[in-house]
């Protein structure tokens, strides 16, 4: 069995997988949304203090499987730096004191195959990721061979619910409330523009979407002066802007490159909104749409666990002296 940890974010999770079958026989999360609550956003030093905490606890719930892991991975890059951390010295402690090699993970693979968890991802995939951290399409030809063919130019799908969810007062995490209140809400209120509309650059931007959104409310002298129903209906004409422009730049991908299969990734891929018209886009193109299951959309250690099963196959281990952490860093 592999052992997998995850810490690239706000979430702690662990997860020990069947390499033979990818089943998986133990898994764990630990989230920190209600520690982050109050501050509308990943305060990152709090969740590394938190992980500090909570793996170890994780960990002790997972010792009855030890005994049959033969490895360890580890989320090592891209993420928050302090939070990886925490990952990282643990991977590092287990391999040492289990005398097992470590396989570090990078975290947009681990999304890619929770498209395959407890089974088998057909090859080559393309897939569009939307996370708070991420949005971008990539393509992969194998585990080994992935490339991102488009990123955002700023901020990302998920982090703009989030920004625009804190200005609407809705808490945090934001991507769940804005999608709850958008349903009450009438998408086509508000004229919010669709961001790069017309732009051939294949590109993400949603920075002058949320500032739309943040003018919005300003034009009602706060959102004090907004009723329930105004609130409603900016949180809808927000989404629909914001899924109109993933799908418009997915569009421009669908009909150049023409792939067999298209996955949905991330923790933002959990929006109802985007799945259903993600897989109606596919189908206009002859594409077979993948999903991941709704409870493995966010941040998890089984997808962790799931890609690490193909990096044990090619034998893609680290000393654990020698492991990097990257905030930042290319798929290859």
């Amino acid at each position: 069995m592999i052992l997998a940890i995850e810490s690239s974010c706000d979430d702690s999770a662990l997860a020990i997988t069947k390499i033979a079958d990818k089943t998986i026989v133990f898994e764990g999360k630990i989230s920190q949304d209600s520690s982050h609550t109050e501050f509308g956003g990943v305060v990152p030093e709090l969740a590394a203090r938190l992980h500090a905490e909570n793996l170890p606890a994780l960990l002790e719930r997972a010792k009855p499987y030890l005994a049959g892991v033969k490895a360890i991975a580890v989320t090592n890059e891209p993420g928050l730096t302090v939070t990886l951390s925490e990952g990282v010295v643990m991977a590092q402690a287990l391999a040492i004191a289990l005398h097992k090699p470590i396989l570090p993970i990078h975290h947009i693979k681990g999304h890619l195959y929770s498209l395959a968890i407890g089974g088998d991802l057909p090859m080559p995939c393309a897939a569009l990721m939307a996370s708070g951290g991420h949005t971008l399409i990539l393509e992969a030809a194998d585990y080994s061979a992935m490339r991102e063919v488009a990123g955002t130019l700023d901020d990302a799908f998920g982090e703009a619910f989030d920004k625009t969810a804190k200005m609407l007062a809705l808490g945090y995490p934001g991507g769940r409330a804005v999608e709850e209140l958008a349903r009450k809400g009438s998408a086509a209120r508000f004229d919010l523009p669709v961001p790069l509309k017309g732009d051939a650059r294949l590109a993400f931007s949603f920075s002058g979407l949320k500032n739309s959104a943040r003018l919005a409310i300003a034009g009602f002298g706060g959102l004090a002066a907004m009723s329930e129903e105004d609130r409603s209906d900016l949180a809808a004409s927000f989404q629909s802007a914001a899924i109109a422009h993933i799908l418009d730049k997915t569009r421009r991908y669908l009909a150049a490159a023409r792939p067999k299969r298209m996955g949905l990734v991330g923790g933002a891929s959990a929006n109802l909104a985007l799945r259903s018209a993600f897989g109606e886009l596919c189908a206009e193109f002859g594409a077979e749409p993948l999903f991941a299951p709704l409870e493995y959309c966010s941040d998890n250690a089984a997808m962790i666990a799931r890609a690490a099963i193909e990096a044990y196959r090619l034998g893609d281990f680290c000393d654990p002296a020698e492991i990097k952490i990257r905030s930042r860093s290319p798929l290859k």
